[in-house]
């Protein structure tokens, strides 16, 4: 597991994720991941192992810069801040939309 898997380990704020295709936005805390915002709300997410080390909860970031805590993305991929795992990434910027 990643040192900041879990996004309780680190300090952290609150930001908002925007999700473009359902047209919805939840605030998520400093001490919630976007996965658990997202399953509470009943949003249909696919996951597993909840570690960001399996890749099954990538997501397409379409604006806003992800603070990036797996260990599944190559330094090159995150870099490009392309997609998300939602299990235990953040975001740097106030606001993250993704393609959900």
């Amino acid at each position: 597991m990643s040192e900041n898997a879990n996004p309780a380990e680190t300090t952290a704020s609150a930001f908002i994720v925007e999700l473009a295709l359902s047209k919805r936005e939840f605030e998520v805390p400093a001490d919630k991941s976007i996965l658990s915002v997202l399953v509470a709300a009943n949003i249909p997410v696919a996951f597993a192992c909840e570690q960001g080390i399996c890749g099954t909860c990538e997501t397409v970031v379409l604006e806003g810069v992800p603070d990036h805590r797996d260990s599944y993305l190559t330094d090159a991929e995150r870099a490009s801040n392309d997609t998300v795992m939602i299990c235990c990434s953040r975001a740097k910027s106030a606001r993250l939309v993704l393609e959900i």
